[in-house]
């Protein structure tokens, strides 16, 4: 770990921290579970266990709880969360769900935090599909502590639809709000307004509130943008972090399929190479949040376990800011594929220390994808900057061994 960082240090230019303060405060280490990954992804809470990946967590953030149009919290996937009885073969102690009220994701996140009593477990609200009405929602003193009742209702207490009083109290340590985004755009359809700014922390503080009045040691996340544009548009980034244990920043998506050129996924430093009018990396948004009053060790960096991919890329040379026709074919989706399918894809795989990248080009097929020496460069880099830590999106991207999540521990620990 000690070369990692002192060669982190001559690329950064940074003084190597004290072995005191270095091993001072533990580091967050988050990572993202998808709901609906026990379906065609077939990837169970069992497997962060099985993988290794629990034992090296501080933090799972169960992706998503949603917020309805009339301004409450609700579950996204009853039965996902609390209804599908889980087998044996899927449970993380080997006991199928057999005559209890509580079954699903939900229990096996009991069973996983009872296995490793460190862990926490976070309900995510919101994420790309899930905030269309974050704005309604928040816009009223009334309407604020209304969603705030509710989400500390279903989610902390455990007043689940269906069942017994309080059965799923206990599965979650507190929320992380995934609002994407106040005061700009996110998926199509959502309601934005001006003032989204001023009731994202005004909603906050409610939470923060009602949450403290349920139990004085619940957590409260955010998860928080890469653009300094979107950041202006919808965070008041002092008074947010005074009621944040900490923020994940995203850390990828800086540059995507969406665009008619290549670029990294998240890159961690910034490439004066880079042709785009607004060049993006982790390290700058670490900049832009500090610059804002962030305190350094709330900041968690937000890293991907997943690549993004063009195809058409013909300009030769490494494929590295060329055009393309579009995305490239990917298991789940267009222009993206998980760590653990892009490690084994042909071509060749470029490396560059100085922006803290990888990428993989077969000549007409362009992926840029994080493997474990770039999460080591990474972790050493949120190290020595004495940030809080890092977050995954999503755990079910990392291979079989675990290996992503290993390398960041590795280094933050």
């Amino acid at each position: 770990m000690k070369k990692v960082l002192l060669a982190v240090c001559l690329v950064l230019g940074l003084t190597p921290v004290p072995a005191s303060a270095s091993t001072s405060p533990g580091f967050n280490r988050v990572a993202y579970f998808i709901q609906w990954g026990i379906y065609g992804r077939n990837f169970h809470v069992k497997d962060m266990d099985t993988s290794g990946a629990a034992a090296k967590l501080t933090h799972v953030n169960y992706a998503f709880g949603f917020v309805s149009a009339a301004g409450e919290c609700y579950s996204a996937d009853p039965w996902a969360d609390w209804q599908r009885p889980v087998s044996a073969e899927e449970s993380v102690d080997g006991v199928a769900d057999s005559g209890q009220e509580l079954n699903g994701n939900l229990n096996q996140l009991r069973k996983l935090k009872a296995k490793h009593p460190g862990l926490k477990a976070l309900i995510s609200l919101g994420g790309w599909t899930g905030s269309k009405y974050f704005s309604d929602a928040v816009l009223t003193p009334a309407s604020r502590a209304k969603l705030a009742s509710s989400c500390v209702d279903l989610w902390l207490r455990g007043n689940l639809p269906g069942l017994t009083p309080g059965a799923g109290a206990g599965v979650f340590d507190g929320i992380d709000l995934d609002w994407e985004w106040p005061g700009s755009s996110g998926n199509d359809g959502n309601v934005i307004r001006p003032e989204d700014k001023q009731n994202f922390t005004l909603f906050l503080e409610e939470l923060r509130a009602q949450m403290r009045a349920f139990s004085s040691s619940s957590q409260l996340t955010a998860f928080l943008p890469a653009a300094a544009l979107k950041i202006d548009a919808g965070f008041e980034v002092r008074r947010v972090f005074r009621q944040l244990d900490f923020a994940t920043i995203q850390g990828y998506d800086l540059r995507g399929s969406w665009e008619p050129q290549t670029g990294h996924n998240g890159n961690l430093l910034t490439d004066r190479r880079d042709p785009n009018p607004v060049r993006y990396s982790v390290d700058q948004t670490v900049r832009d949040f500090l610059s804002r009053g962030a305190p350094a060790r709330k900041i968690v960096v937000g890293v991907p376990a997943y690549g993004q991919g063009w195809t058409g890329v013909t300009g030769g040379g490494n494929g590295l800011y060329k055009a393309a026709t579009g995305p490239a074919a990917g298991k789940w989706g267009p222009g993206t594929e998980d760590y653990k399918d892009l490690v084994t894809k042909p071509g060749k795989r470029y490396r560059d220390l100085l922006t803290g990248t990888q990428w993989l080009y077969d000549g007409n097929d362009f992926w840029s994808y994080d493997d474990p020496a770039v999460m080591l460069q990474k972790a050493a880099y949120i190290r020595l900057k004495g940030l809080g830590g890092s977050m995954m999106w999503s755990i079910d991207q990392d291979d079989a061994k675990a290996s992503l999540t290993s390398a960041l521990y590795r280094v933050l620990r």
